[in-house]
């Protein structure tokens, strides 16, 4: 048979054509000449079909032609690649979708332009309108946090926050932190992963939780509950020494509420958990550790002079060992004398 456009003999594909011809006179891909996208000047964001993006902007341009071009079902192993040019308003983009026809490769090129508009974009207002859905308030019992737990929970919230926002979670932000009562608030943009932080922080640090809310309205249909997380750390700390059924102890560690301690008279270490130490009186910090001159000692006492008295006074080691400096380090509770747990030589 004859192809009716070549007048070539041989196999017809489709319609009198042979597939040369059918290939020819038909297009088997299509898409948008101009595109015009929204980028948020403040946070980079990208809008498509009424959902903002957030990555590299390359990656999302070859996301959005790709959804963007129609190619036909009789095309099998599809391919598409994509070049761009960038400029300061307009990218230009060069799409060419390929495949194979009954075997026989087709492709076929594109040219298209891709205008860029500035628009603040969701978040961004909400974050500029300072808008938040939930408070950590995070206090300590009977002090003030120290300046070591307020730099570790802001890096801890910070890191949660960014780990969430690199997950997908653009939405969520720090609205503002603001120091009160010798604690520290933190204004969070949404409910639930706050309520994560706030479990978080209560695992690490210890002492207890609670939450309370106040309806402040509507939002995409679903009533929308401003959630406040106080977080009351313990009264002791790391490093502090406190006093617990007539026994001294040095706390070394707190994790997950967990409280591992070192008993002064004997050096061994144990766990506490919160609810066994909410019983335990705070002693004091590393001020009560004092240097004491050695004056004598044999396996089981050392004998020092008193930094405070200067009164010769034996203590008592916890276990046989040798101290070879003329110093020691002390802690004085109470009526109470306890060597500090260090690096020793043992009998």
């Amino acid at each position: 048979m004859f192809c009716v456009e070549c007048g070539q003999e041989g196999h017809i594909f489709r319609n009198g054509l042979c597939i040369g011809c059918y290939i020819k006179s038909h297009s088997f891909s299509n898409g948008p000449k101009i595109i015009d996208l929204v980028r948020c000047p403040h946070c980079g964001s990208y809008r498509y079909k009424n959902s903002w993006l957030s990555g590299d902007f390359k990656e999302i341009i070859q996301h959005i032609i790709k959804n963007s071009f129609y190619v036909n079902k009789e095309l099998k192993k599809t391919g598409m690649s994509i070049e761009c040019n960038e400029t300061d308003e307009t990218t230009t983009c060069k799409v060419i979708v390929s495949g194979f026809l009954d075997g026989i490769p087709v492709s076929e090129k594109h040219m298209l332009n891709i205008r860029l508009k500035k628009m603040v974009c969701d978040v961004c207002s909400r974050r500029f309108g300072g808008y938040y859905e939930a408070v950590l308030q995070i206090r300590a019992d009977k002090r003030k946090l120290s300046e070591d737990e307020l730099k570790m929970i802001r890096s801890m919230i910070e890191g949660f926050v960014e780990n969430l926002r690199i997950k997908g979670n653009r939405g969520l932000f720090i609205t503002d932190t603001d120091m009160r009562h010798g604690g520290v608030d933190f204004y969070l943009s949404e409910s639930k992963p706050a309520q994560t932080i706030a479990k978080k922080i209560y695992e690490h640090f210890g002492g207890e939780i609670k939450q309370s809310s106040k309806n402040i309205g509507m939002k995409n249909g679903r009533q929308i509950y401003r959630m406040t997380y106080l977080i009351r750390l313990p009264s002791y700390q790391k490093n502090c020494f406190i006093s617990l059924n007539n026994s001294f102890f040095l706390i070394l560690s707190i994790s997950r509420n967990k409280i591992r301690v070192v008993e002064l008279s004997s050096w061994k270490e144990t766990i506490f958990d919160s609810k066994t130490l909410q019983k335990a009186t705070v002693m004091g910090h590393e001020k009560l550790i004092k240097n004491a001159i050695v004056v004598s000692q044999s396996k089981d006492e050392i004998q020092i002079m008193d930094p405070d008295t200067y009164k010769v006074v034996y203590v008592r080691k916890p276990q046989p060992m040798f101290f070879d400096s003329d110093k020691v380090k002390i802690v004085k509770l109470d009526d109470h004398i306890f060597l500090f747990p260090e690096k020793t030589k043992l009998f």
